[in-house]
C-alpha cells in the first residue's frame, strides 16, 4: 500500500509558492494570493514545506506547527535565539529574541513568519516605504499584537542586521523585508 502525499509536499507546488515568496519578498506591501497552490491546506504549512529542508533551523515558540508535519518539514527543531525561521502566533505579543545576523553576515538573520486574522484588511493601517515599494504603500491588517512592531523596529534598528517578517492568514502572505520602512497612523517606528 502506498501512501500519496497532500500536494504542498510535491516539487511543482513547491515551485509555485517558492515563486510567489520571491515575488513577495521583491514587492514590500505586496498582498500575494495563495489559494490556488494551497488546495485547502494552511498557508503555513504551504510556505514550510517550500522553504524547509534538512538544512535548516526552525522555532516554533507558540507550538503552531502540527506534530506530523515535523518528518516532512526535514528541518531541525531550535530555540528561536538561533533558529533560521521562525513560525509565530501573531495575536500574541513576541516573546522571543530572534538571530539578527551578524555584520559580516547579516543574511543570518531569521525570517519571522507570523500568522494573522487578516491580510489586506483591518483596523490597523501601515504605510511602507523602501526599496521595492513604489513610492509607497499603505497595508491593512487584522490580529497582529501591536507589540509586534515595536519589537520588528528594534530588530531592524541595527541594519543591514534584522530579520524579515513574512504575515499570513489563510491565503494570502506579505513581507515586510528588513529595508522596508513602516509608518502606523502618521507616527513612524
Amino acid at each position: 500500500m502506498t501512501m500519496k502525499l497532500e500536494g504542498i509536499w510535491q516539487a511543482d507546488v513547491q515551485q509555485r509558492v517558492f515563486r510567489e515568496l520571491v515575488e513577495t519578498y521583491a514587492r514590500p506591501g505586496d498582498i500575494r494570493e495563495l489559494g490556488a497552490c494551497i488546495d485547502g491546506a494552511a498557508t503555513q504549512r504551504v510556505v514550510l514545506a517550500a522553504l524547509m529542508d534538512g538544512e535548516m533551523t526552525l522555532a516554533d515558540p507558540h507550538g503552531q506547527i502540527d506534530a506530523a508535519d515535523w518528518p516532512l518539514l526535514q528541518a531541525t527543531p531550535g530555540g528561536a535565539e538561533s533558529a533560521r525561521y521562525i513560525v509565530a502566533n501573531g495575536r500574541r505579543a513576541p516573546d522571543f529574541q530572534p538571530v539578527l545576523g551578524s555584520l559580516e553576515s547579516p543574511e543570518f538573520g531569521a525570517t519571522v513568519l507570523v500568522e494573522i486574522d487578516h491580510v489586506g484588511a483591518g483596523a490597523l493601517s501601515l504605510e511602507l516605504s523602501g526599496p521595492g515599494v513604489d513610492g509607497q504603500r499603505t497595508l491593512r491588517l487584522a490580529g497582529l499584537h501591536p507589540d509586534w512592531l515595536a519589537r520588528r523596529a528594534d530588530w531592524v534598528g541595527g541594519f543591514p542586521l534584522g530579520v524579515e517578517i513574512l504575515l499570513f492568514d489563510a491565503k494570502r502572505i506579505v513581507a515586510l523585508p528588513r529595508t522596508t520602512r513602516i509608518r502606523i497612523s502618521g507616527g513612524a517606528l
